[in-house]
């Protein structure tokens, strides 16, 4: 596994930069979220930014997935809408778009995935309806991946309407897609009680494509340095190693963007001495 950090970390940064400051600190992979100012989908020149950031990552021996939760980038006022799961027809089409420019990105950078999540359900229907048109939304998405050979990593999300590995399992029963799986976020099952941390991840190993690692407090959606947090990190990292999963822990801290050089030393220097225990232990 690898050491890596989402890029909504460096919100203040140039991607390029952000991933040089990254490549110096000792990380060995990226995770990209597609915004404003990293690699903007419905900028002009938008492939020749791609051509740019591939030079980067194979000069400095990354790899990458593709992150797609930007807060306003498809709606300047409403945080991350509109989704798989919004009301309109055309809104959903939106998202699905802007799905299959990610997909394009993830296909020219060899990324390991694109990420993505349901959303927030906001009108008043069943959940058997609500799930129905997720997997309606989610079809076209896929069968656009599976033509450029792009994994889909599904986040279940904290007040989503696919929150926990028990909704994610009932989303993948209705999803035929061997490139359908799983980002799993550490902090999330703390979080939610998903706990113990470490069955989970034995449980899904087969699954997991992407992750992203931060601590929490039980009950509290909120992204907090190592340390500052609830959670044992050895048991989780132990797991992980155990489990064979060669993919990125990719740090995720979207609220340390005022120090990012900062934040991301410190999150590295911490899973570095964390992964050195158990090597040191076992």
């Amino acid at each position: 596994m690898l050491l890596g950090y989402n890029t909504n970390g460096f919100a203040h940064h140039d991607l390029l930069e952000a991933v040089e400051v990254l490549a110096e600190i000792g990380y060995g992979s990226v995770a990209i979220t597609l915004d404003h100012h990293s690699l903007n989908p419905y900028e002009s020149s938008f492939e020749e930014n791609l051509a740019k950031v591939a030079s980067c990552l194979h000069r400095y021996k990354m790899r990458s997935v593709i992150e797609t939760g930007a807060r306003y980038l498809l709606d300047p006022r409403t945080k991350h809408e509109p989704t798989l799961l919004t009301a309109g027809v055309e809104q959903r089409e939106r998202r699905q778009n802007f799905l299959r420019r990610a997909i394009d990105a993830a296909h020219a950078l060899q990324s390991d995935c694109v990420s993505l999540w349901s959303g927030i359900l906001r009108d008043d229907i069943s959940d058997a309806n609500a799930m129905k048109r997720l997997v309606e939304s989610l079809i076209p998405v896929i069968q656009y991946a599976e033509t450029r050979n792009v994994t889909i990593g599904f986040e279940p999300e904290p007040g989503m309407l696919v929150d926990t590995m028990e909704r994610f399992d009932q989303l993948r029963s209705l999803i035929d897609s061997d490139l359908f799986r799983l980002t799993l976020d550490v902090g999330h099952l703390h979080c939610l009680g998903e706990t113990p941390i470490e069955a989970q991840i034995t449980h899904w190993r087969e699954e997991i494509v992407n992750v992203h690692i931060e601590d929490m407090r039980a009950g509290v959606h909120d992204h907090l340095m190592f340390g500052e947090g609830e959670i044992d990190f050895i048991p989780v990292l132990r797991a992980f190693r155990d489990s064979g999963y060669s993919g990125g822990l990719h740090v995720e801290l979207s609220r340390h963007s005022h120090d990012a050089p900062g934040a991301a030393q410190q999150a590295f220097g911490f899973l570095r001495d964390q992964l050195s225990k158990i090597e040191s232990t076992d």
